[in-house]
């Protein structure tokens, strides 16, 4: 049975796609399975960080299971299908934790969609990215052709989604969407989490969250978020709090 595993060791949550046997395609158990363990991970403040893995050394994930949407209506594929997607992959994106993908085999369609979401990406030699929505008479619906746009050169994009062609590690590698291309990608992801885990894990969620608002990656929820953080070390905030439950009026500081 397909399904998205949640493993904890230490501070790294490991996200282990098991669909082996379609290569790890995407149903709609599996898509329940990340939004729950994303949720929860965003909540467990003991997370430094997490790792995006995939059972087999076949393939990271070629997309989205056929037999997963083939027979929704247009309105459910559209309402439900991606949208339900590219909500949940934009949660992946927005973790407030630095994300690692290990793209051990091919990254299509949806997998390839789901790597993009991650912060950084480490390939093995033989993997190959690709968009191969249009050979199937559809379109990259989980953002393939607006966040990848922002991390791969428009015409890599359009290689892909209008020619069918597949884009191999050395030249991800070479245009920086893979941090790496090695026969272990496995072992280079955990030392990039390493790594990650020896700095101060609230210096590093604040310039996530700033590198994203440069990118308009859900902009106006992060500059609210850290105008909030500011506001909350405040003595006003204090006085403000302090004042409403002594039922009197706030003396304000502003410090």
């Amino acid at each position: 049975m397909s399904s998205v595993h949640y493993i904890r060791r230490g501070r790294v949550a490991e996200l282990r796609l098991d669909n082996p046997a379609k290569m790890n395609a995407f149903t709609v158990q599996m898509l329940d399975h990340l939004a729950e363990h994303l949720e929860a991970i965003e909540h467990e403040t003991s997370v430094g960080a997490v790792i995006l893995t995939a059972e087999g050394d076949r393939a990271f994930c070629t997309g989205a299971d056929i037999t997963a949407w083939g027979g929704l209506s247009p309105t459910e594929f559209a309402r439900f299908w991606v949208r339900d997607g590219h909500r949940i992959f934009d949660r992946l994106a927005r973790l407030s934790k630095p994300t690692v993908a290990v793209l051990n085999g091919h990254a299509f369609g949806g997998g390839l969609e789901l790597a993009a979401a991650c912060d950084v990406r480490v390939m093995a030699p033989k993997a190959a990215l690709a968009l191969p929505e249009a050979g199937v008479g559809i379109v990259p619906g989980w953002s393939g052709t607006q966040r990848l746009m922002r991390l791969l050169p428009e015409p890599m994009v359009k290689e892909m989604a209008l020619f069918g062609h597949r884009i191999k590690a050395d030249r991800a590698l070479a245009c920086g969407f893979a941090v790496a291309v090695a026969d272990d990608p496995r072992a280079e992801a955990e030392a990039l989490i390493e790594r990650a885990l020896t700095l101060s894990p609230r210096a590093v969620e604040i310039a996530k969250s700033m590198i994203h608002a440069a990118q308009n990656e859900d902009r106006a929820a992060m500059v609210e978020a850290l105008g909030s953080a500011a506001i909350a070390a405040s003595e006003d905030r204090r006085e403000g709090v302090e004042a409403f439950q002594q039922k009197r009026k706030p003396e304000f500081s502003g410090r």
